[in-house]
């Protein structure tokens, strides 16, 4: 009697504190009153032994799920119940309770097993139709696209005794998890599997075959970076030396850019600045394109927006400029105009001549309605120190005006002052210049200048490129994008 259920699949309850076990039964020992299931589930959960073995004093209730060959039961069996007429007596202290007919516990053993249970609401269903489990979808997409199109979405019904939400449960948490818990995934196998010279071996023929930029191999790739303002993509080589003179003035410069600007002599330069004269670039012109840049760098120089606010009207900055009576002196009145025009105080200082150049009277007379203040003695300049001096004392050609009495006053009052020294156009001169300067503004193209010239700086006077061709220079602008740049000593 007792062979005769082996194999059945059964649920043990054995109370609250052992809990409920489902399983196949393994044996049956009617001497010891014990029973054994191997594969068993606790709890819902896959145990970690193959067998367990119970006595009947355990056991609280014991249901039977299924019969091997497919019979259904014909009863349910009990610790101290008999099965008579449809109904069980349980022993003393436990309620009765009735033995299920054969219909209701088909249904019972498919919501029961533990396989059934472990499977979602989709399986089940595809189950239920025939289909195999390699079928299966998503949820949401099988449910929306398994409906008939005259088919209205169901009601919720049964959610007073949670019908609805087990479902909802069964759907979200039915899936296997056995499997998953049972075997782990192995990184290191499966990166093994991973060639990844064959992948980039691949990609670079593929490139290739399309016409497309091959990146290369990890190990043939060379880490680099790039400025914000670099070009990545592929270009002819840059021609640093864009500017080749007839004559070489002695010395060479480079710009931030690592462009070459070479230096000319000042035979060349005056003929430059004829040619260009002929061609319309008169001599105001010059002065007023000189005059803006000169004024540019000196307002950089005073401290550019950090010094000239609105909220700082209490500290406008003072620039002394020191002027002789030549074409440098009218660049330097231009520079003082375009200065005192951005709220710089400006104290001209121009020695008196009976007779001035042309340049310089219209320069003066534009210059005395700005509101700045020029002297020609040098005992009138402030005796504290100023801002800034812009120096344009001397010339190019008249190299005796340095004997003069009021140059050699201005010289020693700006060497004496200890403020910065700009000097704008200066002159190529054996002799050792007689302000020491610390920056040095030049037009065009740089001249050599001796090393006491200071830092030397280049500003564009709007010459055209083909003047400079006129006079054997072939030109390419060193600019970019400003009016003045800095030159380094090559």
């Amino acid at each position: 009697m007792a062979a005769d259920w082996l194999g059945s699949l059964v649920s043990i309850n054995c109370g609250e504190t052992l809990g409920v076990y489902q399983g196949k039964v393994s044996s049956v020992d009617q001497g010891s009153q014990t029973i054994s299931l191997r594969q068993p589930f606790h709890n819902g959960m896959k145990c970690p032994v193959p067998e367990v073995t119970f006595s009947a004093m355990d056991i609280k209730e014991l249901k039977i799920l299924e019969i091997p060959g497919g019979g259904a039961p014909a009863g349910q069996t009990d610790s101290g119940s008999t099965a008579h007429n449809g109904r069980s007596t349980k022993g003393p202290g436990s309620a009765p309770m009735a033995v299920p007919r054969k219909g209701e516990l088909r249904a019972q053993e498919e919501l029961l097993s533990p396989q059934q249970c472990s499977k979602s609401y989709g399986d089940r269903h595809l189950e239920a139709l025939g289909l195999a489990k390699g079928f299966r979808r998503r949820h949401n997409s099988w449910s929306s696209s398994s409906r008939g199109n005259n088919q209205t979405t169901p009601k919720k019904n049964g959610m007073k005794n949670g019908g609805g939400l087990k479902n909802k449960d069964d759907e979200c948490f039915g899936d296997p998890l056995e499997e998953i818990l049972d075997t782990d995934f192995d990184f290191e196998g499966n990166l093994a599997l991973f060639d990844k010279a064959a992948v980039f071996s691949e990609i670079e023929t593929s490139e290739k075959r399309s016409g497309a930029r091959s990146r290369g191999t990890p190990s043939e790739r060379t880490p680099a970076r790039y400025r914000h303002d670099e070009n990545i993509l592929e270009a002819e080589p840059i021609v640093y030396r864009q500017i080749m003179v007839p004559q070489s003035g002695g010395k060479e410069y480079c710009t931030d850019a690592g462009l070459v600007v070479p230096s000319i002599s000042y035979e060349l330069h005056k003929k430059l600045l004829c040619v260009a004269e002929r061609h319309g670039l008169t001599l105001e012109r010059r002065l007023e394109m000189a005059g803006v840049c000169a004024s540019q760098m000196a307002l950089t120089l005073l401290g550019g927006p950090n010094r000239l606010t609105p909220k700082n009207v209490h500290q406008r900055p003072t620039v002394a400029l020191l002027c002789g009576p030549h074409v440098q002196g009218a660049q330097g009145i231009s520079c003082g105009r375009h200065l005192a025009n951005h709220e710089v105080h400006v104290i001209l200082f121009l020695p008196n001549f009976v007779k001035m150049l042309e340049s310089i009277t219209n320069e003066l007379m534009l210059f005395s309605k700005t509101g700045g203040k020029q002297v020609s003695s040098v005992k009138d300049l402030p005796d504290s120190p100023v801002d800034l001096v812009i120096n344009c004392l001397d010339c190019h050609e008249n190299a005796f005006l340095q004997d003069q009495a009021w140059y050699r006053a201005a010289v020693d009052w700006a060497n004496q002052n200890r403020a910065p020294v700009l000097s704008i156009d200066p002159p190529v001169s054996t002799r050792e210049q007689a302000v020491d300067a610390k920056w040095s503004l030049c037009l065009g193209l740089p001249l050599p200048l001796a090393e006491s010239a200071g830092r030397v700086y280049l500003c564009d006077i709007g010459i055209p490129r083909h003047i400079f061709q006129e006079v054997g220079i072939n030109y390419h602008s060193p600019f970019g994008c400003k009016f003045s740049i800095p030159l380094h000593s090559a």
